[in-house]
């Protein structure tokens, strides 16, 4: 089964970075502040050491180029023209975002040069080549995700990031208002954005302008802060789970099936992340906020390689051969 959502596809300018990030990484323009527009699509780096050799056989053009210490050595210590004409064709690139000097080390002019006849941004950072690739691959790492919205909310259960879905109206942010009561932590109503980061791994969290409300039917709509306390929220969390509740009846009327042993494990995949996936029957009178957090425990203790239906029907199997 693969998730229904809306992909989006990110991209992040030279000025948005020196905007949001431009101080915390000591970024300062050298040249090229007329072309800043220019557009990041990646969030890895390149330091682009065999390139200034001559070999751009495997250059990655479209990553940022940064010049740190050993870039810099090579390149001071090159005939001129030699460089120069390296320098040229590695820049001729038409989708190389920027060139970024680290260390504090001092500009090149045949590089200045260069990059200003190809309109290329040069700038320029007095943080060591290790910090800066550190930090500025977590910021394009957030803002350059795979991303997709699901509709359904989204509770960190028991430690268990658990994404609720089913039909309009099958009662998940009932649920998840129970399932706060009982003292877990809310993410997200309605709206879920899920980004997938390094690992493979899924992350979720709420649109900045529902960042912690939710519509309850009857109520309308309720500020989880202020009702239940700053402990009772999160900005994000790892989805490590979704829990689907649909009515138990079809539209014909009749009873849905169920796997009543627990021993077919089912799942779901978003931006291509494999989540193990639980289908519960909706009916008058179950406690789903229980069922839930039951649900996310287990899934711990499956995550910890303890498949508590698998044990029972080997039990059931050994003493049936006895």
């Amino acid at each position: 089964m693969t998730s229904a959502g809306t992909k989006s596809e990110k991209f992040v300018t030279i000025r948005e970075l020196l905007k949001v990030r431009g101080k915390i990484l000591g970024l300062r323009v050298v040249a090229g502040a007329k072309f800043l527009e220019r557009k990041i699509p990646v969030s890895e780096i390149n330091r682009p050491g065999l390139a200034l050799a001559g070999h751009l056989e495997q250059f990655r053009s479209e990553r940022i180029q940064i010049i740190g210490r050993g870039e810099y050595s090579y390149s001071s210590h090159s005939v001129p023209h030699k460089l120069r004409r390296v320098l040229s064709r590695m820049l001729a690139y038409p989708d190389i975002p920027c060139v970024i000097i680290t260390g504090g080390l001092k500009h090149l002019k045949i590089l200045k040069e260069i990059c200003l006849r190809q309109r290329i941004p040069l700038l320029e950072t007095s943080l060591d080549t290790s910090p800066f690739i550190r930090e500025l691959t977590m910021f394009l790492d957030d803002k350059l995700a795979a991303t997709t919205y699901l509709h359904g909310v989204l509770v960190n259960v028991s430690g268990l990031g658990v994404l609720i879905q089913g039909a309009a109206g099958v009662g998940k942010s009932e649920c998840a208002l129970e399932l706060l009561k009982r003292g877990h932590i809310f993410i997200a109503d309605d709206m879920v954005e899920a980004k997938r980061r390094i690992g493979y791994m899924l992350v979720g969290s709420s649109p900045k302008n529902i960042k912690h409300f939710m519509e309850v039917r009857g109520l309308g709509i309720i500020d989880v802060e202020l009702l239940f306390g700053v402990g009772s929220i999160m900005e994000q969390c790892v989805i490590e789970m979704q829990v689907y509740l649909e009515h138990v009846e079809n539209q014909s009327g009749a009873l849905k099936q169920y796997d009543r042993t627990g021993l077919i494990s089912n799942e779901i995949t978003i931006l291509d992340v494999p989540l193990p996936s639980l289908k519960i029957p909706v009916t008058p009178g179950r406690n789903l906020a229980v069922l839930i957090e039951v649900a996310a425990l287990n899934q711990r203790l499956k995550n910890q390689g303890y498949f508590t239906a698998k044990r029972f029907n080997e039990n059931l199997i050994k003493n049936l051969k006895k």
